[in-house]
């Protein structure tokens, strides 16, 4: 069995309301990609907005998803824009969860999510329908019954005119989850970096309940696992646990700490 022919597993988790975890991949490596779904992991976040390759650069992102392919992981790439575009070219070469940053109005989500879509709320949607690795060169008989199905689209919502917008945003057919950015918020909002300022509080705290109000699932940055299981015990259903330059940073400081040499050369 193919994987176009799997049900997506991340979608299948939010829809049915349970809870995803995952990691970033801030390395960019098909062989951490891999061993993450060797671990175990939900999903193996790539962001392309603050680095990685460029999502136009087709060979290295086939590298990232033939990883994720061979352990059932779900990747869950941040594109650097809005772009229907660049959102219907990573569709085709395999990405099946994107999320959009920095989107401020429900028109553009609604553009993105339709360009997701062959159809889409009851009409034709813009996704361009030919034979790429998506559609496995056109092998994947099934392609256009299951493709629309399977592909999530998700927002950031990490602006001050997101968080106005945001009841407007809920409402648009078809949209996958909501990520909850506290840090660019936090600049949006005046307190750069600033997390923990009443006003940005008060911005995630209003975008995590009009989410689960409106029955969208939440998404968002775990700070410690003590922090990961309030988010999910508070309705989180999409969590990333840490990064792999953070998980690296802790387990060789972690060796150091412990290194008793020095002390018993002294």
């Amino acid at each position: 069995m193919t994987r176009q022919q799997l049900t997506n597993g991340l979608a299948a988790t939010l829809e049915r309301g349970g809870v995803a975890l995952g990691v970033l991949d801030n390395t960019y490596s098909p062989t951490l990609v891999e061993f993450y779904g060797e671990l175990g992991v939900d999903f193996a976040w790539l962001d392309l907005e603050h680095g990685g390759p460029d999502p136009w650069d087709a060979g290295r992102m086939e590298d990232l998803l033939r990883a994720a392919d061979r352990t059932d992981l779900e990747l869950l790439v941040r594109l650097p824009g809005t772009d229907p575009t660049l959102l219907r070219k990573s569709l085709d070469l395999g990405v099946r969860n994107v999320f959009l940053p920095r989107v401020e109005t429900a028109a553009e989500v609604r553009a993105a999510v339709k360009s997701a879509r062959f159809r889409y709320d009851g009409a034709p949607g813009d996704r361009g329908l030919g034979a790429p690795r998506a559609r496995r060169w056109g092998l994947g008989a099934d392609y256009i019954d299951t493709e629309d199905c399977e592909t999530m689209v998700g927002v950031t919502i990490e602006t001050e005119e997101s968080v106005e917008n945001l009841d407007e945003i809920l409402s648009v057919p078809e949209l996958g989850f909501v990520f909850i950015g506290p840090l660019d918020l936090s600049v949006s909002l005046g307190h750069p970096g600033e997390i923990d300022h009443p006003a940005v509080q008060d911005a995630v705290e209003s975008i995590r309940s009009r989410a689960i109000d409106a029955g969208v699932p939440v998404g968002g940055l775990g700070f410690g696992m003590d922090d990961v299981n309030q988010k999910v015990a508070d309705g989180y259903q999409l969590l990333n646990l840490g990064s792999t330059t953070g998980a690296l940073e802790q387990a060789v400081t972690g060796w150091f700490d412990a290194y008793e040499g020095a002390s018993a050369q002294e």
